[in-house]
Protein backbone atom coordinates (compact mmCIF):
# COMPACT_ATOMS: atom_id res chain seq x y z
CA UNK A 1 0.00 0.00 0.00
CA UNK A 2 2.52 2.70 -0.72
CA UNK A 3 2.23 4.29 -4.30
CA UNK A 4 5.64 3.97 -4.88
CA UNK A 5 5.96 0.13 -4.37
CA UNK A 6 7.84 -1.55 -7.40
CA UNK A 7 4.94 -3.70 -8.12
CA UNK A 8 6.81 -3.54 -12.00
CA UNK A 9 9.47 -5.44 -12.07
CA UNK A 10 11.60 -5.74 -15.84
CA UNK A 11 14.25 -8.36 -15.85
CA UNK A 12 16.69 -8.94 -18.91
CA UNK A 13 15.55 -12.10 -20.61
CA UNK A 14 19.19 -13.20 -19.68
CA UNK A 15 18.56 -13.78 -16.08
CA UNK A 16 15.06 -13.88 -16.08
CA UNK A 17 13.80 -17.22 -15.16
CA UNK A 18 16.96 -17.02 -11.70
CA UNK A 19 15.67 -13.84 -11.22
CA UNK A 20 12.14 -14.92 -11.05
CA UNK A 21 12.75 -18.12 -8.51
CA UNK A 22 14.93 -15.72 -6.44
CA UNK A 23 11.38 -12.97 -6.29
CA UNK A 24 9.63 -16.18 -5.27
CA UNK A 25 11.52 -17.29 -2.81
CA UNK A 26 12.16 -13.99 -0.69
CA UNK A 27 8.09 -13.51 -1.54
CA UNK A 28 8.02 -16.85 0.41
CA UNK A 29 10.02 -15.48 3.15
CA UNK A 30 8.67 -12.23 3.65
CA UNK A 31 7.09 -11.84 7.62
CA UNK A 32 3.43 -10.83 7.33
CA UNK A 33 1.75 -10.10 10.49
CA UNK A 34 1.30 -7.29 13.00
CA UNK A 35 2.90 -3.99 11.90
CA UNK A 36 4.19 -3.15 15.54
CA UNK A 37 6.33 -6.01 15.58
CA UNK A 38 10.04 -4.94 14.82
CA UNK A 39 10.55 -7.84 12.69
CA UNK A 40 7.03 -7.85 10.64
CA UNK A 41 7.95 -6.89 6.80
CA UNK A 42 4.57 -6.60 5.62
CA UNK A 43 0.68 -5.82 7.27
CA UNK A 44 -2.55 -6.13 6.63
CA UNK A 45 -4.60 -3.97 4.02
CA UNK A 46 -5.91 -1.11 5.66
CA UNK A 47 -10.10 -2.16 5.04
CA UNK A 48 -12.35 -4.88 3.51
CA UNK A 49 -12.78 -2.74 0.63
CA UNK A 50 -9.35 -2.62 -0.19
CA UNK A 51 -8.97 -6.62 0.76
CA UNK A 52 -11.64 -7.36 -1.74
CA UNK A 53 -9.95 -5.10 -4.44
CA UNK A 54 -6.70 -6.45 -4.35
CA UNK A 55 -7.71 -9.88 -4.54
CA UNK A 56 -9.99 -9.07 -7.71
CA UNK A 57 -6.71 -7.90 -9.49
CA UNK A 58 -4.97 -11.13 -8.16
CA UNK A 59 -7.69 -12.84 -10.10
CA UNK A 60 -7.80 -11.00 -13.03
CA UNK A 61 -4.19 -11.45 -13.68
CA UNK A 62 -4.72 -15.81 -13.42
CA UNK A 63 -7.46 -15.18 -16.03
CA UNK A 64 -5.37 -13.35 -18.02
CA UNK A 65 -2.80 -15.77 -18.23
CA UNK A 66 -0.07 -14.67 -15.95
CA UNK A 67 1.99 -17.24 -14.19
CA UNK A 68 1.15 -17.08 -10.18
CA UNK A 69 4.59 -17.90 -8.98
CA UNK A 70 3.39 -17.85 -5.51
CA UNK A 71 1.08 -16.20 -3.05
CA UNK A 72 -2.70 -14.81 -4.24
CA UNK A 73 -4.82 -15.75 -1.39
CA UNK A 74 -5.31 -14.40 1.99
CA UNK A 75 -3.57 -15.42 4.96
CA UNK A 76 -4.90 -16.56 7.89
CA UNK A 77 -8.85 -16.20 9.30
CA UNK A 78 -8.37 -12.88 11.10
CA UNK A 79 -7.24 -9.46 9.48
CA UNK A 80 -6.87 -8.22 5.62
CA UNK A 81 -3.48 -10.33 5.24
CA UNK A 82 -2.89 -11.37 1.84
CA UNK A 83 0.11 -13.82 0.99
CA UNK A 84 2.93 -12.19 -0.60
CA UNK A 85 2.01 -12.55 -3.96
CA UNK A 86 4.66 -12.93 -7.47
CA UNK A 87 3.35 -13.41 -11.05
CA UNK A 88 5.75 -13.95 -14.14
CA UNK A 89 4.85 -13.96 -17.95
CA UNK A 90 3.34 -10.75 -17.39
CA UNK A 91 1.83 -8.72 -20.94
CA UNK A 92 1.44 -5.31 -20.69
CA UNK A 93 -1.57 -5.13 -21.76
CA UNK A 94 -3.02 -6.75 -18.87
CA UNK A 95 -4.35 -5.19 -15.98
CA UNK A 96 -2.23 -5.91 -13.61
CA UNK A 97 1.02 -4.59 -15.68
CA UNK A 98 -1.66 -1.19 -16.03
CA UNK A 99 -3.37 -0.39 -12.88
CA UNK A 100 -2.39 0.70 -9.29
CA UNK A 101 -2.52 -2.22 -7.61
CA UNK A 102 -1.79 -0.97 -3.83
CA UNK A 103 -1.00 -4.37 -2.66
CA UNK A 104 1.45 -7.34 -1.92
CA UNK A 105 1.68 -8.16 -5.75
CA UNK A 106 4.92 -8.23 -8.14
CA UNK A 107 4.46 -8.42 -11.75
CA UNK A 108 7.72 -9.38 -13.76
CA UNK A 109 8.50 -8.83 -17.69
CA UNK A 110 11.14 -9.65 -19.49
CA UNK A 111 12.88 -7.39 -22.02
CA UNK A 112 16.05 -7.84 -24.19
CA UNK A 113 17.32 -4.24 -24.74
CA UNK A 114 16.79 -0.57 -23.62
CA UNK A 115 14.59 0.75 -26.04
CA UNK A 116 12.20 -2.45 -25.42
CA UNK A 117 12.27 -1.67 -21.46
CA UNK A 118 11.86 1.93 -22.24
CA UNK A 119 8.94 1.57 -24.17
CA UNK A 120 7.07 -1.01 -22.16
CA UNK A 121 8.10 0.71 -18.99
CA UNK A 122 6.71 4.04 -20.18
CA UNK A 123 3.54 2.25 -21.39
CA UNK A 124 1.25 3.41 -18.65
CA UNK A 125 -1.10 6.29 -17.42
CA UNK A 126 0.98 6.66 -13.98
CA UNK A 127 4.47 8.36 -14.08
CA UNK A 128 5.74 8.49 -10.36
CA UNK A 129 8.65 6.58 -9.47
CA UNK A 130 11.41 4.00 -10.86
CA UNK A 131 14.37 2.15 -10.02
CA UNK A 132 17.11 1.27 -12.23
CA UNK A 133 19.86 -1.44 -11.21
CA UNK A 134 22.58 -1.83 -13.17
CA UNK A 135 27.01 -2.26 -13.39
CA UNK A 136 26.67 0.42 -16.17
CA UNK A 137 26.60 3.91 -15.40
CA UNK A 138 26.07 4.98 -19.18
CA UNK A 139 22.98 2.07 -19.07
CA UNK A 140 21.85 4.41 -16.03
CA UNK A 141 22.16 7.90 -16.90
CA UNK A 142 20.32 6.83 -20.03
CA UNK A 143 17.28 5.02 -18.54
CA UNK A 144 16.91 8.10 -15.74
CA UNK A 145 16.21 10.12 -18.91
CA UNK A 146 14.43 8.12 -20.92
CA UNK A 147 11.88 6.99 -18.51
CA UNK A 148 8.83 9.29 -17.82
CA UNK A 149 8.70 9.29 -13.81
CA UNK A 150 9.67 12.18 -11.33
CA UNK A 151 11.35 9.99 -9.47
CA UNK A 152 14.59 7.46 -10.52
CA UNK A 153 16.17 5.24 -7.33
CA UNK A 154 19.42 3.82 -9.13
CA UNK A 155 20.91 0.78 -7.66
CA UNK A 156 18.85 1.68 -4.55
CA UNK A 157 14.55 2.00 -4.22
CA UNK A 158 12.81 4.02 -2.20
CA UNK A 159 15.42 6.05 -0.13
CA UNK A 160 13.58 10.11 0.33
CA UNK A 161 14.94 13.37 2.10
CA UNK A 162 12.93 16.45 2.10
CA UNK A 163 15.17 18.09 0.12
CA UNK A 164 14.20 16.01 -3.06
CA UNK A 165 11.19 17.08 -4.79
CA UNK A 166 8.77 14.32 -5.06
CA UNK A 167 5.70 13.80 -7.42
CA UNK A 168 4.92 12.24 -10.97
CA UNK A 169 4.41 12.68 -14.80
CA UNK A 170 1.35 11.69 -15.85
CA UNK A 171 -1.68 10.99 -13.94
CA UNK A 172 0.93 10.77 -10.89
CA UNK A 173 0.13 14.35 -10.14
CA UNK A 174 1.06 17.81 -11.15
CA UNK A 175 3.72 19.86 -8.89
CA UNK A 176 6.51 18.90 -6.68
CA UNK A 177 6.65 18.06 -3.05
CA UNK A 178 9.58 18.63 -0.81
CA UNK A 179 12.66 20.01 -1.60
CA UNK A 180 12.62 24.07 -2.97
CA UNK A 181 10.39 22.87 -5.64
CA UNK A 182 7.65 22.74 -3.28
CA UNK A 183 7.27 26.77 -2.74
CA UNK A 184 6.49 27.21 -6.39
CA UNK A 185 3.02 25.84 -5.07
CA UNK A 186 3.01 29.06 -2.80
CA UNK A 187 4.21 31.70 -5.42
CA UNK A 188 2.12 33.91 -7.92
CA UNK A 189 4.22 35.05 -10.60
CA UNK A 190 3.48 38.38 -12.19
CA UNK A 191 4.56 39.60 -15.55
CA UNK A 192 4.95 43.87 -15.56
CA UNK A 193 5.75 45.35 -19.13
CA UNK A 194 7.04 48.97 -18.73
CA UNK A 195 8.80 51.83 -21.02
CA UNK A 196 12.00 52.83 -20.06
CA UNK A 197 10.84 56.48 -19.76
CA UNK A 198 7.90 57.54 -18.39
CA UNK A 199 6.38 59.55 -21.36
CA UNK A 200 3.69 58.95 -23.45
CA UNK A 201 5.35 57.38 -26.62
CA UNK A 202 4.31 55.30 -29.19
CA UNK A 203 5.96 52.10 -30.53
CA UNK A 204 4.79 49.74 -33.13
CA UNK A 205 1.10 50.78 -32.30
CA UNK A 206 1.46 50.61 -28.26
CA UNK A 207 1.06 53.54 -26.95
CA UNK A 208 2.88 53.56 -23.25
CA UNK A 209 1.46 56.60 -20.70
CA UNK A 210 3.23 58.64 -17.70
CA UNK A 211 2.52 56.53 -14.72
CA UNK A 212 1.90 58.07 -11.15
CA UNK A 213 3.28 56.15 -8.54
CA UNK A 214 0.85 55.08 -5.58
CA UNK A 215 1.15 55.83 -2.31
CA UNK A 216 0.10 52.82 -0.31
Amino acid sequence: QACCAGSRTYVHDSVYDEFVEKAKARAIRRVVGDPFRKDVEQGPQVDLEQFEKVMRYIRSGIESGAKLETGGERLGSKGYYIRPTVFSNVKEDMLIAQDEIFGPVQSIFKFKDLEEVVRKANATKYGLAAGVFTKDIDTANTLSRALRVGMVWVNCYHLVDAAIPFGGYKMSGHGREKGIYSLNNYLQVKAVITPLKNQWRSHRGVTWGHVTPLKI
